[in-house]
């Protein structure tokens, strides 16, 4: 179970209303315990609804935000000729998993002119987007261990799975029935499951992404945990996730505008310097690994929306 989450949305929630004078009206908040503002389940249906609503609704030169704090994980490629690819998902509450083939469509669908920043504070979460381009990636530190107590906020596939078919009778009848991970969770969730578990034919739709699409914050890399940081003999007594923590720490102390580069070398230093081993990456196109984050420079940016399943 990670202890954080909730304190991360709420938090971040907070910086969007009060640094970059968002509407609170456009502002979507979902837990698996209730908060205030917050009354729908993070399910993997009920986020990408949430999503699918706010980029229907976008326009030209809108500013889409998603931060999601949570667990994360990372399944083997389908696609033939591909044995050793992994793709990266985010874990919602019930475990209907959102993959970088999820967001890569979604993204796909942007009106000309608008933005979309995701920020991921979970483990594999480098490369959710899937084909953006790296920025700012794979690096090397030396090992420190923390003074106080964290978690990774990881799930194995294969626990996903075990959870999964441990539940009532009509899904273990789907559980004999599959043959692959696909099937299994194509059998469970229906037409609500990952893009990256329905036939070919559907993925071959998903092929044609300009890598200049989307702004991706990811909380370590691709083959790394993010860490959750138990309230215990954490300073201010409060749980939180290391990199959602970090970022935070550095809009706080800089009141100025920071591009999407410099908030996320700026937070990898938080991270060093508070002794985490995981390092945040920027993926974006080149354009955009240098413009303002959340478009800063903009007085009221619009639609935008956070979610979080905590585990």
């Amino acid at each position: 179970m990670l202890h954080g989450c909730i304190n991360d949305v709420v938090a971040m929630r907070d910086v969007l209303l009060q640094r970059f004078g968002f509407d609170s009206s456009h502002v979507e908040l979902l837990t698996d315990v209730p908060v205030s503002g917050s009354l729908i389940l993070p399910t993997g249906a009920n986020i990408k609804v949430a999503l699918n609503r706010m980029v229907d609704k976008a326009e030209t030169g809108d500013v889409l935000f998603f931060h999601f704090s949570g667990h994360g994980t990372t399944i083997s490629s389908l696609e033939p000729g591909q044995p050793f690819r992994q793709h990266e998902a985010i874990v919602p509450c019930d475990l209907n998993l959102i993959t970088d083939m999820d967001l890569r469509q979604l993204i796909r669908r942007l009106p000309k002119g608008s933005s979309f920043t995701i920020l991921s504070d979970s483990c594999h979460s480098g490369g959710l987007i899937d084909k953006d381009k790296e920025q700012i990636g794979p690096s090397t530190i030396e090992k420190i261990i923390p003074s106080f107590y964290h978690k990774p906020k990881t799930i194995p596939v294969a626990t996903i799975v075990e959870c999964l078919t441990a539940v009532p009778t009509i899904v273990q009848g789907v559980a004999e029935a599959a043959s692959t991970i696909g099937s299994l969770f194509s059998g469970i969730f229906g037409k609500d499951v990952s893009l990256k578990f329905l036939p070919q034919l559907e993925k071959d739709l998903l092929k044609s992404l300009d890598e200049n699409e989307g702004i991706l914050f990811s909380g370590c890399q691709a083959n790394e945990s993010s860490a959750d940081v138990a309230a215990s003999g954490n300073i201010g007594g409060k749980a939180y996730g290391a990199f959602t923590s970090a970022v935070r720490m550095v809009l706080t102390e800089n009141s100025g505008e920071l591009s999407n580069k410099q908030l996320v070398m700026m937070a990898r230093k938080v991270l060093k310097e508070h002794g985490f081993q995981q390092h945040a990456c920027l993926y974006s196109s080149d354009g955009n690994a240098d413009a303002n984050f959340l478009g800063s420079q903009q007085p009221n940016p619009t639609p935008e929306e956070e979610f979080f399943p905590s585990q």
